[in-house]
């Protein structure tokens, strides 16, 4: 099942910039290793925010929620949006049977 996941993050004020340095780079990491299995599909970065829409895949709501809250920048996410998609007939990607 694909889901489209908008995220909205904010740093602590105080946050010790050695801390955002390593969160990042594990972001980074953790990212690349749902890209790899199939989970986060696309990502896009929305111009002068700290936001990012992306698609991600999981078997339902349930597991996508388990995989949000597992990603190391999470207790700075303040407002995330899930959308599950469903297959359009006239979607030029997926087969028309879809």
């Amino acid at each position: 099942m694909e889901f489209l996941v908008n995220i909205k993050l904010k740093w602590s004020d105080d946050m010790a910039t050695d801390l955002k340095e390593k969160i990042i780079r594990e972001e980074r990491e953790h990212a690349a290793e749902l890209v790899k299995s199939g989970t986060l599909v696309r990502m896009w970065r929305v111009p002068c925010r700290f936001e990012n829409w992306g698609v991600w895949r999981a078997g339902d709501a349930t597991e996508l929620h388990q995989i949000i809250t597992g990603l190391p920048a999470n207790p700075w996410m303040y407002d995330i949006t899930v959308l599950p998609l469903a297959c359009h007939p006239v979607d030029p990607v997926t087969p028309a049977n879809g």
